[in-house]
């Protein structure tokens, strides 16, 4: 990185940082400036993991500074930033905007209502962060219900119920009430029944061409005035499954020239011949559309917000039609736009992902360059700081990119205080040790909390370093928690050098392994698996810790065996 780069960084975190201060009347957070920083300045991505050491100063210098000094420094350095914050009312402390008519409804209830066709991707993640955050901001209530009534084209795994459960719990939520649509269908047939009767529902049997061309042309389907026993009548022959994929569905009759085609006489049931793949729900074929259930369910379980994206913005005027047939209070709706992320070289998408593993592609979905929550938590990923990360993007109607070092900054916030540190060299080279060559080394087990005492590494003989460390002939290096070497021409010799040559800035510190009882490591990184030897006591660290490899960075240990330990990358 050039030191023009390097300044344009700092120029922008300074800004970012005096912000998101002064907006929240508190101390800057590295993680909340992330996103914007990014957002911003596409250019500095590639950076990434580089730009939270950078930026970390520049937050703590804004942190020392009282409010006053703050607006002063942004009048000075961004004074459109001063102008926005006049603009807008001071929020508080909370990452997303109140919910419009929160105050009008005597508990507010949301629901996350998830397709479980397979484990939720990041993407899915922004529906369980933001509902679970308003839940608990309102002390409201949570569903989650499962929306699984297409099993052709939408189908259905039976172990994604309990994944996605998994993968709220992760982000950390657990909804008050869990329901799966296709238990309800008796419930869905009666409220169809409902709507026939009161003349807003028709059966239909025009080819699915035929009827678009109506549409497109406002004209009325030649089954739209037939007598309501007939519809009746009809319905029951598809809810008793007389009838095949194709062959009949329920229309709800709308305005034949709403300027939007979409909201016209649509579909309300159809008929599936492919069995659902749960048991109890097997023999049915007369499945409802998404609008028509979700707009049955919404009702009955009281929700009083639907936070959505905005391709469904069209279910609004559909649902519209049902609710007042049936004489019902719509909900509070928001819509916010797509969300992409920055990292992954394939789109979030769950159908793809299991092409890709089905292809041997991707190991499974906690694959690391998998961009689902599996894949994160295996990572080692705290799910409090996807949610975080995700939250801050907000429920705006535009589109929005999710950089993943929004999400690394947050998780280093929280892992770095209480991961240990190790040394673990990657095609590390063998250099003997000559002079006063101590038994064993103790580099603290943690930089800044000596309560935890230091590691103990027996030298011996020789010492693995890393290629790129590798010093001159004669030149000095610290080998960290052992001391201070020189280069000879095959060998590293002791100086017994004092720790003052490193902070005089005169010799680099370097980290080290044994040549002999390193730990084989492989590390699963999403660009694909590295190699490399641990020290010694790097074999009793527990599964599922998390630990830090000096100058390499943050990993989860996964597994260890007679002649491999495994872990998974985080992040820098």
């Amino acid at each position: 990185m050039d030191q023009e780069l390097r300044e344009r960084i700092e120029r922008s975190a300074e800004k970012h940082a005096l912000f998101n201060a002064l907006k929240h009347d508190s101390e800057a957070d590295l993680g909340a400036i992330m996103g914007p920083l990014m957002g911003e300045n596409p250019d500095f991505r590639e950076f990434g993991d580089q730009i939270p050491g950078i930026i970390g100063p520049i937050v703590a210098a804004v942190n020392d500074l009282d409010r006053a000094e703050r607006r002063d420094r942004l009048a000075e350095i961004a004074p459109e930033g001063v102008e926005e914050l006049e603009r807008e009312p001071a929020e508080d402390d909370h990452d997303l905007p109140p919910l419009p008519g929160a105050e009008d409804v005597a508990e507010v209830r949301l629901r996350c209502a998830p397709n479980p066709n397979g484990p939720w991707h990041i993407g899915h993640a922004r529906m369980g962060a933001v509902i679970g955050k308003y839940a608990d901001r309102y002390d409201g209530w949570m569903l989650c219900r499962f929306d699984d009534t297409d099993p052709a084209t939408k189908r259905p795994s039976l172990q994604a119920y309990d994944q996605i459960l998994d993968d709220l719990a992760y982000l950390g939520f657990k909804p008050d009430e869990v329901l799966r649509a296709s238990d309800r269908l008796e419930l869905y047939y009666e409220h169809a029944r409902d709507v026939i009767e009161l003349g807003g529902a028709y059966t239909c049997s025009c080819p699915a061409g035929e009827f678009s061309e109506r549409k497109s042309a406002g004209e009325a389907c030649p089954h739209r005035d037939r007598p309501i026993d007939e519809s009746l009548a009809a319905f029951d022959r598809m809810v008793a499954g007389e009838f095949s994929a194709g062959d009949r569905v329920l229309r709800i009759r709308t305005d034949l020239e709403a300027p939007n085609p979409a909201e016209r006489d649509w579909v309300a049931f159809r008929m599936v011949d492919e069995p659902h793949p749960r048991e109890d729900a097997a023999a049915d074929r007369c499945w409802p559309l998404l609008d028509f259930q979700s707009a049955i369910d919404d009702h009955h379980t009281q929700i009083t917000h639907i936070i959505r994206g905005k391709d469904l913005q069209d279910s609004v005027a559909r649902q519209g039609y049902l609710y007042e047939y049936l004489g019902w209070e719509y909900p509070t709706v928001l819509h916010w736009g797509r969300i992409s992320v920055d990292e992954y070289e394939f789109p979030l998408s769950t159908s793809t992902m299991g092409e890709r593993i089905e292809a041997g592609d991707l190991t499974g979905w906690d694959d690391p360059a998998a961009p689902t929550l599996q894949s994160l938590k295996r990572r080692g990923i705290r799910g409090a700081a996807v949610t975080d990360a995700l939250a801050e993007l907000g429920v705006s109607e535009s589109d929005v990119e999710l950089s993943m070092s929004s999400i690394y900054a947050r998780n280093r916030e929280r892992i770095d205080p209480i991961a240990d540190r190790y040394f673990l060299v990657r095609d590390g080279t063998r250099l003997p040790l000559v002079g006063d060559v101590p038994a064993t080394a103790e580099p603290p087990k943690h930089p800044t909390d000596e309560e935890r005492g230091n590691r103990t590494i027996p030298v011996g003989d020789a010492v693995r370093i890393e290629p790129g460390d590798l010093p001159a002939h004669g030149e000095r290096v610290w080998l960290k928690g052992l001391g201070c070497v020189r280069a000879m021409r095959e060998a590293l010799e002791l100086t017994g050098d004092s720790i003052e040559v490193v902070r005089d800035g005169d010799v680099p510190v370097i980290h080290w392994v044994p040549a002999g009882g390193a730990i084989p490591v492989t590390i699963r990184m999403p660009t694909g698996d590295s190699t490399g030897l641990a020290e010694p006591s790097f074999a009793e660290v527990d599964v599922d810790d998390v630990v830090q490899f000096e100058r390499v960075g943050f990993a989860r240990v996964d597994s260890h065996a007679r002649d491999e330990s495994i872990v998974y990358f985080a992040h820098n």
